[in-house]
């Protein structure tokens, strides 16, 4: 009779934990599936600033068209029926995948710090040829850590390809680490790119601050719009660098202590649970990186119910060019087809200046503002 029941309990557990998992692939693929179709049917949204976004987005898609449903198969079953090669190669396409979603994170936030702290030159430092070298750099890193050592034997132990050899388990996809492959892999492709976010974010939130606090020291009714602004600036950004923080930290802590200690016993409920968290962090990349962009949700908003069901909101005429600007940008918002001197902005760079505007009337304003929408 217990057993009976145990086995019943057991078999509960499975289909609660597919269902998850199948939620999560389904929301991964959709999600970034819809910013891949948003870019090709909005022109404003095709430049050079949302190319990181769609390299982002294609990478989460394979992500979830190629390894998830490959690892929920082996998560629920417990058993690899495809034989050590295309394990070697499933294992390869994961590291691979999950390596350039990160370092795309990293250089959306490298790409809207040069954006926030230098506007005006923003055009010259990331220009398309730049973002096609970065590109090509994101992928190459990628495939070095991955397809590279997995198989010719440099992450394992005795440097013998994984899952190959006569005494390997039958039926078992095992990923071995050894301690140089762990910390190269580990510093090169998160640690490193994490303190650099953080500092790049950092930067940003100050520059938002700083413009609301200056709008605020003149007293009218703009000031409470801006002060707004900021608070949404400032939960944007706690949002997108402490989901990377929550859903990656816990993977790549587990993996260098176990790949340090080089166990071959490694936890195996303790290692699904950060890998998958992980692998969330693709899901929620098409709403932090996208859906929180008003000219995303315009064009999500065409996509999934038509013009005239969702129209596009309005500009927003309340906060003044200058910290529409700045807030924008710390938004990790797109295109925009004016720049910042022809919306009456000074910039003095880098030596405690300010932004400033030229003084003008609601007229004014309501004109200029008709190009810099604002953030979410």
């Amino acid at each position: 009779m217990g057993g009976e029941r145990d086995r019943m309990r057991l078999m509960t557990s499975k289909v609660l934990l597919g269902l998850v998992l199948v939620l999560i692939i389904l929301m991964t693929i959709f999600g970034n599936v819809v910013v891949c179709l948003a870019v090709g049917a909005s022109r404003k949204l095709r430049c050079v600033t949302n190319c990181f976004i769609v390299s982002l987005a294609v990478t989460d898609l394979l992500l979830g068209l190629l390894v998830l449903p490959l690892s929920a198969m082996l998560e629920l079953s417990g058993e690899w029926p495809l034989g050590a090669t295309f394990c070697n190669i499933y294992i390869s396409l994961d590291v691979m995948l999950c390596t350039a979603s990160i370092l795309n994170l990293f250089a959306i936030s490298v790409d809207r710090y040069f954006a926030v702290t230098a506007p005006l030159r923003y055009p010259l430092l990331v220009t398309p040829g730049r973002v096609v070298v970065a590109m090509v750099l994101i992928w190459a890193v990628s495939l070095m850590v991955s397809f590279l050592p997995i198989h010719l034997g440099w992450n394992t132990p005795d440097l013998s390809v994984q899952n190959r050899g006569e005494d390997d388990p039958q039926r078992v996809c095992r990923f071995e680490w050894n301690s140089t492959y762990v910390l190269v892999d580990a510093f090169a492709t998160f640690y490193v790119p994490l303190l650099v976010m953080c500092g790049t974010y950092y930067r940003i939130l100050r520059i938002a601050r700083g413009q609301a606090r200056r709008i605020n020291s003149r007293p009218s009714p703009i000031s409470l719009a801006a002060a707004a602004r900021e608070h949404k600036a400032t939960v944007t950004l706690a949002a997108v660098l402490g989901a990377f923080i929550v859903c990656w930290f816990p993977y790549f802590t587990f993996f260098t202590c176990m790949g340090l200690r080089e166990r071959t016993d490694i936890p195996k409920t303790a290692y699904s649970v950060v890998l998958w968290l992980g692998y969330a962090n693709s899901t929620l990349n098409p709403i932090l990186y996208a859906a929180l962009n008003r000219d995303f949700r315009a064009a999500y908003g065409r996509l999934l119910c038509g013009r005239k069901m969702c129209p596009a909101p309005p500009p927003d005429l309340s906060v003044p060019p200058t910290s529409q600007f700045v807030l924008l940008c710390s938004h990790n918002t797109g295109c925009r087809e004016q720049t910042a001197e022809e919306a009456g902005l000074v910039l003095q760079e880098r030596n405690g200046s300010t932004f400033t505007s030229r003084d003008r009337t609601a007229a004014d304003l309501s004109s200029q503002t008709q190009h810099l929408e604002t953030g979410p």
